[in-house]
């Protein structure tokens, strides 16, 4: 009850006219800045930061907030209208909002993200209020051996991504940890795969880069290679009807995956260096395993546009706990927003939730309305991403690139990064031209350098002994799981090829 009534009190502290001005203002500056391929929240985060030394800290905590909020909803925007992912937690929704788009069925896909955004946020809201304190402490319990278990279940996924063409996928897999592994090494330093000993390696390859390329510029040359040149453009039809249906279809078909998103979005969102893309990529991944139609995902299916929105607005929720509980930063973003509390004067960590009530439950309770803030904004602004399909392709497609090369340079301000885009695109092209899976290779570049340095650091403690991963009561079930989901599907291959030896009766 007193959880219920600190709620309220900050709900109505959101309402008050200066901060429902900030959370009007920061959630659609945010959907924009979303929806701008290479920008992203932590960008659009740290430009704005100056401005809201303007207005008392918490009306300003509850702009960046905002803008955070809203960037989650965008990062959608051009990953289904343009096949270029605004920001890195957006790419899983490509693989499946783009072709929906392709099939005049933006709407739908728009819709679909809309909904799965809310619900995974709300969601999210709802588990943060409730238990802060005790998933913080959950969180403090994971250590390197749990995380490289979780690390793990997510690879396990992947196999089922790519399909029934197990050593193509595995190739992938191995092609995306190579990319990864780019760059000094994480725990001794040392530079590692630099080509031609060029600088631009030792930074590493960027993800955003990687999508960028693969997803922008391959896309576009897949394009034009399958229709010759001929292009027509999609002439979806948006009226209150149609979108009402898209709705409907959206709430029925989607369901499954909204749901798994919101869940293990927001766990994932809680450990800390974890964030809101592997939850995306994880839930898609667990999605399509638990799907009923998995054939479908990859070629329009609601459930793999629900599945990675809803995880990536929970997990943005999420990564904010261990940031106000233990002043431990879950997100590239997240670590913007501390650096701003602490430069007004707010301390993160347990006593803030007592010394600063006023603060923590008007942050609190503007989550809950920059979430329907944002569900609206963008059920308001699909007409006028509708209207940019229609646009003919000879148009759209330099627009693309245009987008794609802008996008890669503003992330990084680096001429390196616009080469690595192009041939990413090109590398994309030709790995689709000949039946490999791009998604494994993707989820191998972000979870990659996530899974690495935990591994090494486990057995660092473990003295190299591996068995630190099946004793650790939270790793030792996750392992398990994930070694049972890895072998199962080579398991049915060997077992359908020697269905297939035996003679017929």
């Amino acid at each position: 009850m007193d959880v219920l009534l600190l709620l309220a009190d900050g709900m109505l502290l959101s309402l008050q006219p200066l901060n429902l001005v900030m959370i009007l203002l920061g959630v659609t500056l945010g959907l924009f800045i979303g929806a701008m391929p290479g920008l992203g929240s932590v960008n659009g985060v740290a430009i704005l930061l100056p401005v809201t030394f303007l207005v008392p800290p918490g009306s300003a905590i509850i702009f960046l907030a905002a803008i955070y909020y809203g960037a989650m909803y965008g990062g959608a925007v051009s990953s289904i209208t343009l096949g270029i992912p605004g920001a890195s937690t957006a790419v899983a929704t490509t693989f499946d909002g783009r072709p929906l788009a392709q099939q005049g069925r933006a709407s739908l896909a728009l819709v679909t993200a809309a909904l799965a955004s809310f619900i995974g946020g709300t969601v999210a809201n709802v588990l943060f209020t409730l238990f802060a304190p005790l998933l913080a402490s959950v969180a403090l319990s994971f250590g390197p051996p749990e995380v490289f278990a979780l690390m793990l279940l997510a690879f396990a996924t992947f196999v089922g991504l790519g399909g029934d063409d197990i050593p193509k996928t595995v190739f992938s897999i191995c092609f995306g940890l190579v990319l990864g592994a780019v760059g000094f090494d994480q725990i001794s330093g040392a530079p590692r795969l630099v080509l031609f000993d060029y600088n631009g390696f030792l930074q590493g390859i960027g993800f955003l880069v990687l999508a960028i390329g693969v997803y922008g510029i391959g896309e576009m040359l897949w394009t034009i290679d399958q229709t010759r040149g001929d292009v027509t453009a999609t002439t979806p039809k948006m009226t209150i009807k149609g979108m009402a249906s898209d709705t409907k279809e959206a709430a029925k078909r989607g369901w499954k995956g909204t749901m798994i998103g919101s869940f293990l979005g927001f766990f994932v969102g809680v450990l800390p260096a974890a964030g809101a893309t592997p939850g995306s990529l994880m839930s898609y991944g667990v999605a399509k395993m638990v799907s009923r139609k998995p054939e479908e995902f990859g070629k329009g299916s609601p459930d793999g546009v629900a599945a990675p929105e809803a995880a990536n607005n929970s997990a943005s929720t999420g990564s904010m706990l261990p940031m106000l509980t233990l002043g431990i930063p879950g997100s590239p973003t997240t670590a913007i927003l501390l650096g701003g509390m602490v430069i007004w004067g707010l301390v993160p960590g347990p006593r803030l939730f007592v010394d600063e009530q006023e603060f923590v439950w008007g942050l609190i309770g503007s989550f809950y309305i920059s979430n329907v803030a944002a569900l609206l904004i963008n059920l308001a602004f699909i007409p006028v991403f509708i209207w940019m399909l229609r646009m003919p392709f000879t148009i759209l497609a330099p627009m693309i690139f245009v987008l794609s090369i802008a996008g890669g340079y503003a992330a990084t301000r680096d001429m390196f990064d616009i080469w690595l885009i192009v041939l990413f695109g090109l590398g994309a092209f030709f790995m689709r031209k000949f039946d490999y899976p791009l998604a494994p290779a993707v989820l191998a570049i972000v979870l990659g350098p996530i899974a690495e340095p935990t591994l090494r650091q486990s057995l660092l403690l473990s003295s190299g002994d591996p068995s630190i991963f099946f004793t650790r009561p939270v790793a030792g079930p996750i392992t398990i799981i994930a070694l049972v989901l890895i072998f199962l599907p080579a398991i049915k291959v060997v077992r359908r090829m020697r269905d297939e030896r035996k003679p017929a009766s």
